[in-house]
């Protein structure tokens, strides 16, 4: 009996399975649902399978993410105070 390596100890589809989420996100007014999405980082979700993101990818990527952080800074406290309010409603309601 010889031991497995980690490889053959678990499959690429169980890794993929734990490194992806199904998630409902709310995107223009509309819910999207069973979204999936990539739980590692600097892998992405192509084509229902993870794939590693290139180089220039990410970086564009990052650029981009502080570009929006900086225009969405002056909006701030609106986008919290809706946020605070969407949450008062939904434990009213009794959803969350």
């Amino acid at each position: 009996m010889h031991m497995l390596s980690f490889k053959e100890f678990i499959t690429e589809s169980e890794v993929d399975e734990a490194s992806v989420a199904r998630i409902n996100r709310i995107r223009a007014g509309k819910v999207e649902r069973r979204k999936i999405v990539s739980l590692r980082p600097g892998y992405k979700v192509q084509d229902g399978k993870l794939v590693r993101m290139t180089s220039q990818e990410r970086m564009h990527r990052k650029m981009a993410q502080r570009k929006a952080a900086r225009k969405r800074q002056p909006l701030l406290s609106r986008i919290l105070r809706k946020r605070a309010m969407s949450i008062r409603k939904r434990k009213s309601a009794g959803i969350k």
